[in-house]
């Protein structure tokens, strides 16, 4: 009789911890920082790698996310890129693996450490043939309606609709998840995405006239109804890429660092607001790359109001910009007000980019987060 009691206590509780208004355990906050290869000494050695995560653990960081695809080079060493290119890694690196010293040095302290696919479905940086990748396959480069090379803010991009460009970027993912610790992985602006002015390759236009009686793809690449065919191709691959992944590695977290929508969609065909309402994306950090705090509230409202389904909202850690290689882009104060803003209005953490900026400023960081 008193097991029987107990069961029944034990029901009574679950019940009350479900439907009632009381919290009984809020997640961790995000206190997330972007770590990059570019303008900074972080990843130069294992020993720098050590001294900035016990430098990021002291100013309250608790997410790494470290870049691990960048100009068409990995950052650990890759039997996949060393197969199809002959070029097993960044050849900074070549002396040690940045991604297994990231990790233990990460773990040892408590920290996540999520693999950043900067470079996405992007082939290059100021490289007008597309860098070693399209060289090598300039049947994978994405095209203009002129035939060139798809290149937007002097980025060169891999065709994000090719069936075999996709398999590789997926290979590439599932490549971390078998053979290191990671706790997740993260596409950002570039993954998945493609530039709106891109579509125009020939696999690309023979499979919109198969859909479409024949019809070329308008001329306009900011025509709705063409943004919104490619966005659902690249809606597809997120859903396959969440699905592929899971099956790797079933807890792995999957997040998304995106454009601000709807911009992103029209700009980089991503509709990131379907990924999290259909639950292809465990976290969103949408770039909300605002230089100062009246803009950046505005446009977290939005996010909030419209983009974002209540129920979603515990997965949305807002990013924000203080620093790239060259500029400063926010105050201490600045910064200060953007993270106050996500509290008043329920945003649990943010990823601050980039690592350079909590090197040369940490206290603006132990600020920002004292208090939690």
């Amino acid at each position: 009789m008193l097991l029987v009691s107990l069961k029944y206590v034990v029901l009574l509780i679950s019940f009350v911890a479900i439907f009632s208004d009381i919290v009984i355990a809020a997640p961790e906050p995000v206190r997330g920082v972007w770590v990059a290869n570019v303008g900074t000494p972080t990843l130069d050695s294992p020993e720098t790698i050590r001294e900035f995560v016990a430098l990021a653990e002291s100013v309250g960081v608790n997410t790494l996310y470290v870049v691990v695809w960048n100009r068409g080079l990995t950052t650990y060493p890759s039997d996949i890129m060393q197969r199809e290119f002959g070029q097993r890694c960044d050849p900074r690196y070549a002396q040690f693996d940045v991604l297994k010293e990231f990790t233990a040095a990460g773990h040892a302290r408590n920290m996540r450490v999520i693999a950043w696919f900067e470079f996405g479905f992007a082939a290059s940086y100021g490289e007008p043939h597309g860098g070693p990748i399209l060289v090598a396959r300039p049947d994978w480069a994405a095209r203009d309606i002129h035939g060139q090379i798809a290149s937007k803010n002097n980025f060169q991009w891999m065709n994000a609709f090719h069936p075999d460009v996709q398999d590789f970027v997926l290979s590439l993912l599932k490549e971390i998840l078998l053979n290191y610790d990671v706790d997740g992985v993260q596409g950002d602006d570039r993954l998945p995405a493609c530039p709106s002015i891109a579509g125009y390759d020939p696999l690309t236009v023979k499979l919109y006239r198969q859909q479409h009686a024949g019809r070329s793809p308008p001329q306009d690449h900011f025509d709705d109804a063409w943004v919104d065919w490619r966005a659902e191709l690249l809606n597809k691959f997120m859903h396959r890429m969440h699905r592929e992944l899971k099956d790797v590695d079933p807890n792995t977290v999957i997040s998304a660092a995106p454009s601000i929508y709807p911009w992103s969609k029209q700009q980089y065909l991503q509709d990131w607001p379907t990924w999290l309402k259909n639950g292809w994306i465990d976290e969103v950090c949408p770039q909300i790359y605002r230089e100062d705090p009246q803009s950046y509230v505005a446009e977290l409202k939005k996010i909030l109001d419209v983009q974002v389904a209540p129920l979603d909202k515990s997965k949305v850690f807002p990013g924000i910009l203080v620093q790239t290689a060259d500029k400063l882009h926010n105050s201490r104060e600045h910064l200060l007000e953007m993270v106050r803003a996500n509290r008043a209005a329920g945003i649990n953490g943010e990823v601050i980019f980039y690592d350079a900026a909590l090197r040369e400023h940490p206290n603006w960081f132990r600020a920002a987060w004292s208090r939690e």
